[in-house]
């Protein structure tokens, strides 16, 4: 796959890179096992859907302070999530593995996850029960991650809206409509609660900070078709992914008029979904053939808390922000907003 095709795919979701990069190599994967292959692929993809739970959730507020009722603003956020190295590889253990071993017989290797690179390439025996020949062996080279593209960092980034319909209350809701870039696609969506607590008090316009919660849902869906790729034989090949996320949080700032501070402590809560989906005709020459149809899903729960820090300048109905945000995945993040 051509290096700038990879860019293009990543900009638009990490997950469909990340498989499609290992799809070099499934022909042979699944030929050791779907258990194998399934076991492969769960690993290695696991930073990725992590790093993308983190990175969706990022930029949902710039405030603690709610605005006037009937306030309406648009935002326009970009966010990018720092890639650690521990995120970059894993430990293949053969004793996992039911049909996968290394050359050289060694008991384990750290490999490439999605985010990593193998560099010198890293290869492994496959064994396969063929029906004419017996138990035969291949030699695959696992595939990489992003890293070999010198990549340290997931980018995303939303359009984002809020409105105001009572005192201390904002509605907000975020979007990325479906994007295709060749043959790869992803849509995002998110829905968005933050209520200003110090609103309530009958004092709140002397008490010096605001004190909101938060509560967001963020969906996100993507696929990737590489179907005409002709890596492995078969029909309707595809990639499918989809994550779920909520996030809990509670919100600090200041409440000056020109610039303000704002932290907060939140807990994220997301499921990822990713389907490899087709017929693949795993073959041995003209001798023998074997198609498996949707080989198989990968469910992944992700959890954890995180902590924000930014600041907030605003002139007019124009504000600009940026954070930074301490958790699994480290990321910073800048909203250009606009209030009417």
């Amino acid at each position: 796959m051509k290096i700038m095709k990879k860019y293009i795919v990543l900009s638009l979701t990490l997950l469909t890179v990340s498989l499609s990069n290992a799809q070099e190599n499934i022909d042979d994967l699944l030929a050791a096992g779907i258990n194998d292959a399934k076991r492969f692929t769960t690993d290695y993809i696991a930073p990725a859907s992590e790093g993308l739970v983190y990175g969706i959730n990022n930029g949902w507020f710039n405030s603690g302070k709610a605005p006037h009722r009937f306030n309406f603003s648009v935002s326009l956020i970009g966010n990018a999530s720092f890639i650690k190295d521990d995120k970059k590889t894993f430990v293949l253990n053969v004793a996992d593995y039911e049909n996968i071993r290394f050359e050289d017989n060694s008991p384990s290797k750290t490999v490439a996850t999605a985010l990593g690179h193998n560099d010198p390439d890293i290869t492994v025996i496959v064994t396969y029960d063929d029906p004419i020949f017996g138990n035969q062996e291949a030699e695959v080279t696992l595939p990489t991650g992003i890293g070999s593209a010198n990549i340290n960092l997931i980018p995303t980034a939303f359009l984002q809206a809020s409105f105001s319909p009572f005192k201390g209350t904002q509605l907000k809701a975020r979007f990325f409509p479906k994007v295709q870039a060749e043959d790869a696609e992803i849509g995002l969506y998110g829905v968005g609660l933050q209520q200003e607590f110090t609103s309530w008090l009958p004092a709140d316009k002397i008490f010096p900070v605001a004190i909101s919660g938060l509560v967001a849902y963020t969906h996100l869906d993507g696929s990737y078709d590489f179907t005409d790729e002709g890596i492995v034989e078969g029909e309707n090949q595809q990639v499918k992914t989809e994550v779920n996320t909520l996030l809990l949080e509670l919100i600090v700032s200041t409440k000056l008029k020109v610039i303000n501070f704002y932290g907060g402590v939140g807990y994220v809560n997301g499921k990822t979904t990713t389907d490899l989906l087709g017929t693949y005709r795993v073959s041995n020459g003209a001798l023998f053939s074997e198609d498996i149809i949707d080989p198989f899903s990968i469910k992944q729960d992700v959890s954890g808390v995180r902590t924000t820090v930014g600041a907030n300048l605003k002139v007019g109905f124009f504000s600009l922000n940026a954070d930074y945000t301490i958790a699994e995945f480290d990321s910073a993040s800048l909203g250009l907003n606009f209030s009417f």
